[in-house]
């Protein structure tokens, strides 16, 4: 018998709904059940062909459980090691090499000096920064935020250079983006699963939270085309197998906003029946696909294009 396991935190429906979707399905030879977990050894097995991750972005411990499983051959989704590298600064700078529209963006050091480091620290940073050529380059409008995380945490709208040394002294330790204002037409929230799934979701960040997938804009055939081609090449890069894409269209560009949501959002309350039902089947159906494959012993997880590339030492396009 092979088995799903979900690891999750306090959400409860679509895990819920994960589990009960595989097993309604009655695949001979596989069940789903949410993780659990005594103890840890080093090279022992998990006892999951696979398992869906949707909480080691804040547990450490989980973490490094996911990469034990997967040595020793548990297919878990999303690769716990390539989610360990990323953030949202390579994820912008990747974009610029594979042809993805996105806002204009440069990464600061900390505000505050990180602990156990000095001045002497940070002799090779120049001081100050090229202030004008980043203001130059990003323009005012634009927004601040963590270049690692997520969930609209820190994340600050400014207008002048004034306005964004008084926000960055709040910021602390926090290493931050600083990033052009794309004013848009129509907003887009976009599920990717397996690099070949994608739910193309009208959303409008402006909205109080519950509110935001109700949007009333509506994808032409070809904006639909072109977005879902634009999702597909990012998550086949990255070698997300669940993630989301955040489109913004200005003057008929779709620009990339945030794609380094590898747990993203899929509570029924927030996305509404119609894309919860979409998430909680296509997920069933692409965890019972990985079952299916998985071999013990063997590495099971997914790698991008970006890292085939690198390993082949060929060029990204």
């Amino acid at each position: 018998m092979k088995k799903i396991g979900i690891l999750h935190g306090k959400e409860r429906s679509f895990p819920e709904a994960f589990v009960a979707r595989i097993n309604q399905k009655a695949e001979e030879g596989i069940m789903a059940e949410p993780v659990r977990i005594d103890k840890v050894a080093q090279g022992v097995e998990s006892g999951y062909a696979v398992i869906v991750d949707r909480i080691s972005q804040d547990v450490p411990f989980y973490r490094a459980f996911l990469k034990n499983a997967a040595l020793c051959g548990t297919a878990v989704i999303n690769n716990p090691f390539w989610w360990s590298a990323d953030e949202k600064f390579f994820n912008n700078a990747l974009a610029t090499k594979i042809g993805v529209p996105v806002p204009k963006t440069v990464i600061l050091p900390s505000r505050e000096l990180p602990e156990d480091t000095s001045d002497a620290s940070f002799s090779n940073l120049a001081y100050p920064l090229d202030w004008k050529g980043i203001v130059e380059y990003v323009g005012f409008p634009a927004y601040m935020k963590p270049f690692a995380g997520g969930g609209w945490k820190n994340v600050y709208r400014l207008e002048s250079m004034e306005e964004f040394f008084e926000k960055h002294t709040e910021t602390g330790q926090l290493v931050m983006l600083l990033q052009e204002e794309i004013v848009f037409d129509e907003y887009y929230r976009c599920y990717c699963i397996g690099g070949k799934h994608v739910r193309i979701m009208p959303y409008e960040p402006r909205n109080p939270h519950h509110l935001r997938y109700v949007a009333e804009h509506r994808p032409s055939p070809e904006r639909m085309k072109q977005m879902e081609e634009i999702v597909l090449r990012i998550n086949q890069y990255l070698g997300y197998d669940f993630n989301t894409v955040e489109l913004a269209v200005r003057d008929g560009v779709p620009y990339a906003i945030d794609f380094c949501n590898p747990a993203p959002d899929a509570d029924l309350k927030s996305v509404g029946d119609e894309n919860f039902e979409w998430v909680v089947e296509t997920m069933a159906n692409y965890a019972i696909e990985r079952a299916r494959t998985q071999k013990s012993g063997t590495d099971n997880l997914t790698w991008g294009k970006y890292l085939a590339h690198s390993v082949n030492r060929q060029s990204l396009i």
